[in-house]
């Protein structure tokens, strides 16, 4: 993950977020690059390895049959933590449609991270730590109803983990599995994700 020189003390007012969203909409961003904002800074992302493309093409499709008309899947869909100031793209978000796609073409300001039904994040080498802590923290305070997490780099082997119930900024509930067996998605789903063809 590389941090974007971004100064938000030289905006008019002090007003650092405002400077900071501005700058992550004009930023010109490598094709498979993400640009993310944590810690009052724009981080980008590398593209990730193609396993993780590959995990990520079979929980869609997993997904797509038990979804309602109402939801769509969204990659690279920038996700805005509102209560923390901080801007997330997730690996897949699924969420009510209206707000994702009902807005002016011309904008392209993030989603209300709390409009999420669930959000999944593939772990990669260099960011693994992120998504186990820092990402979970602030899903959590969202609040996201659901959010999956696919650790190809637990020390323990490849897991896939759904954290539930997210209250007073935690997840009360977590099940976890290890790559081979099947994961209950909950209602709304209703779906058990086989784990047994994920790319490792």
């Amino acid at each position: 993950m590389t941090a974007a020189m971004v100064e938000p003390g030289r905006s008019a007012g002090g007003r650092a977020w405002e400077y900071l969203l501005q700058s992550w909409r004009e930023l010109d961003v490598p094709e498979g690059w993400r640009a993310e904002i944590d810690g009052g800074q724009i981080h980008l992302v590398p593209p990730p390895h193609r396993h993780h493309n590959g995990i990520a093409e079979r929980v869609q499709h997993a997904l797509y049959p038990v979804l309602s008309p109402e939801w769509g899947i969204y990659q690279t869909l920038g996700i805005h933590i509102a209560p923390l100031g901080k801007l997330y793209v997730p690996d897949l978000v699924v969420a009510p449609r209206e707000p994702v796609e009902g807005i002016d073409a011309d904008v392209n300001d993030p989603v209300d991270a709390a409009e999420a039904l669930l959000v999944v994040e593939i772990t990669s080498k260099g960011n693994a730590e992120d998504d186990r802590k820092k990402k979970l923290w602030a899903y959590a305070h969202a609040p996201v109803p659901a959010y999956l997490l696919i650790d190809r780099f637990d020390e323990h082997g490849p897991t896939a983990t759904l954290f539930t119930e997210p209250q007073n900024g935690a997840y009360k509930h977590a099940d976890r599995v290890a790559f081979g067996d099947a994961l209950e998605l909950p209602k709304p789903f209703g779906l058990k994700l086989d784990t047994r063809a994920f790319p490792h």
